[in-house]
């Protein structure tokens, strides 16, 4: 592209852009934040302020039309994904939209289509994939120091069932907590056996205080040879964040798997016949190496690690956890 840094649009004032991915970029190598949309121009205007964001604007469509502007970060409710995604790849503007990607595979398929035929880049924001930690984690796998894997767990969740008004809980937006946090232990098991699950099964509590949505989900997907991921993933329970892998010989524990600690470092566990021993990892900003994987894939031609093929198959597992809750049967997954 003859330029030294991606110039990032960020469309709408979510949290976790304020909070996380705003400052991920602007801690990034390749990445600047040139400006930032909201439907309420007021609310645009402070964000930008407080984050020190150039130019502000009071309507997505305007950051679009924006021709100053090369990628545009998508932290809108779940629904809005799709929309915005094929409208901003019309505009020109490579795309990262978090996560889900969308509501189903289908949505998910049609998004890729239409980045593709702009010719724009879209990846999926799970950020703690990027980190260098789960490069380790499999390296150790493949040494074979804990033996064959027998099976997976992994835990997501907290409590913020007295917010109401949370588009979390408004299923028309694509709210509940396989949505939310469970795509993470479902990316992450995936990520780590190379493959896709055969099928899946979950019990979950759908909460008529909150739209009807899963406010708690309990699952197990399978894989090929017997192994298995079970997961839990819940937003009316205690904090948990954490991945198990079991081996035969032993096993290794991350106890900050999908969200890290703020200038923490990143350690996990390994256990082999009853000797537990602690693997360091320095801090990594999770975010900041998300923004530079898309700005490197951008700027430089490189691969994506993770091709937006990823998030349509990611959600097939998605749909087939959602519609065995609802059924409260186990579904194949084709």
């Amino acid at each position: 592209m003859g330029q030294d840094k991606l110039r990032w649009g960020i469309l709408g004032c979510a949290g976790i852009a304020k909070r996380a991915v705003i400052p991920g970029i602007q801690q990034s190598e390749t990445g600047v934040v040139a400006a930032i949309a909201s439907r309420n121009e007021e609310n645009a205007k402070k964000t930008a302020e407080a984050l020190h964001i150039p130019t502000a604007y009071g309507s997505y469509e305007a950051l679009l039309n924006d021709d100053s502007i090369d990628a545009i970060y998508i932290p809108l409710p779940n629904h809005l994904h799709k929309e915005w995604t094929i409208k901003a790849a019309e505009a020109g503007k490579h795309v990262l939209c978090e996560k889900p990607i969308a509501l189903d595979a289908e949505e998910a398929a049609e998004m890729v289509a239409a980045c593709a035929k702009a010719g724009v880049k879209l990846a999926e924001a799970f950020m703690h994939r990027q980190h260098p930690r789960y490069v380790r984690i499999k390296e150790i796998i493949k040494s074979g120091e804990i033996g064959e894997i027998r099976g997976m767990h992994g835990a997501f969740t907290f409590n913020s069932s007295s917010n109401l008004g949370n588009v979390r809980f408004d299923k028309a937006m694509g709210g509940g907590s396989i949505y939310d946090v469970g795509v993470y232990p479902i990316s992450t098991a995936r990520m780590i056996l190379g493959q896709e699950p055969e099928a899946a099964t979950v019990h979950a509590f759908f909460s008529p205080e909150h739209d009807d949505v899963d406010m708690m989900a309990s699952g197990i997907l399978e894989f090929s040879g017997g192994v298995a991921l079970t997961f839990d993933c819940g937003m009316w329970a205690a904090n948990r964040n954490t991945l198990e892998i079991l081996g035969t010989e032993g096993r290794i524990e991350v106890p900050s798997a999908y969200v890290t600690k703020q200038n923490a470092e990143d350690h996990f566990f390994v256990t082999v016949k009853g000797e537990r021993r602690e693997v360091e990892v320095p801090y990594r900003n999770q975010y900041a190496l998300q923004a530079d994987d898309f700005g490197r894939s951008v700027l430089e031609g490189k691969a994506l690690k993770f091709e937006p093929s990823d998030a349509v198959l990611n959600m097939r597992v998605v749909d087939a956890c959602l519609k065995s809750a609802r059924d409260r049967a186990r579904v194949v997954i084709s």
